[in-house]
């Protein structure tokens, strides 16, 4: 059968699909998963694609709405800074993570909003929900977001009812203790105040009750000063 020039034209621009495991440059990355818009979820980690299963409720959905709920309320309190659920980020050539949730400095921080509408740089928190202590964002995904100076990297294994508070320290992540109370404070945001053990029992009203202490404190206050001058 004879082929029109307009069907080999069509076929040499066709956009190859996205697939899980390829090995790609961001640009054509980008230029796959925007072609494929069914596609809610897909990151490109150390130049290897990486895409997400099925998401399920009790291991994932659930944590994930937790995650969101302490962050909005501290956005909500705290004008300046900017909390985004499921965002790309662009971090260099290799890595354009999409992470469960992320809290950044809007004036004079670390990242910036792209003309084209991508969050670019390095957000000053990120957040993931893990399956277990195996997956992906305890390895390759730790050592790119500690590479690009994220500053806090926050990791909740809901199978193994855990999680893991990262704070970046002389280019090397080091565990954030909580409190005889069970309480982890932010390093990079004041009063972004969090009860573990209400988190992994599902305790929210403890859990935002902590966080307005948080809110009321005075380094919270002083933060607020800061951000209103940038």
């Amino acid at each position: 059968m004879a082929v029109s020039v307009e069907q080999s034209l069509e076929k040499s621009t066709r956009i190859p699909p996205l697939e899980n495991g390829d090995r790609l440059t961001r640009h054509e990355f980008e230029r796959r998963y925007t072609s494929m818009p069914h596609i809610k979820k897909a990151e490109l980690i150390e130049g290897i694609v990486y895409m997400a299963s099925p998401v399920r409720s009790r291991s994932h959905g659930k944590p994930h709405g937790k995650l969101m709920t302490w962050l909005g309320v501290y956005e909500a309190a705290t004008p300046g800074v900017d909390v985004n659920d499921n965002a790309t980020v662009r971090l260099d050539a290799d890595n354009e993570p999409q992470p469960d949730a992320l809290l950044r400095i809007e004036l004079n921080g670390n990242s910036r909003v792209s003309e084209d509408d991508y969050i670019e740089g390095a957000p000053e928190l990120i957040a993931e929900v893990a399956g277990s202590s195996a997956a992906n964002d305890l390895y390759d995904k730790k050592k790119v977001y500690r590479r690009s100076g994220v500053k806090e990297y926050i990791v909740w294994q809901t199978l193994d009812n855990k999680l893991d508070w990262l704070c970046l320290q002389n280019d090397e992540y080091i565990s954030l203790e909580a409190d005889v109370k069970g309480v982890i404070k932010s390093q990079v945001y004041p009063g972004l105040w969090l009860d573990v053990p209400a988190l992994l029992t599902g305790d929210m009203k403890r859990v935002l009750d902590v966080l307005q202490q948080g809110l009321t404190s005075p380094s919270h206050a002083s933060f607020l000063q800061k951000l209103a001058q940038s």
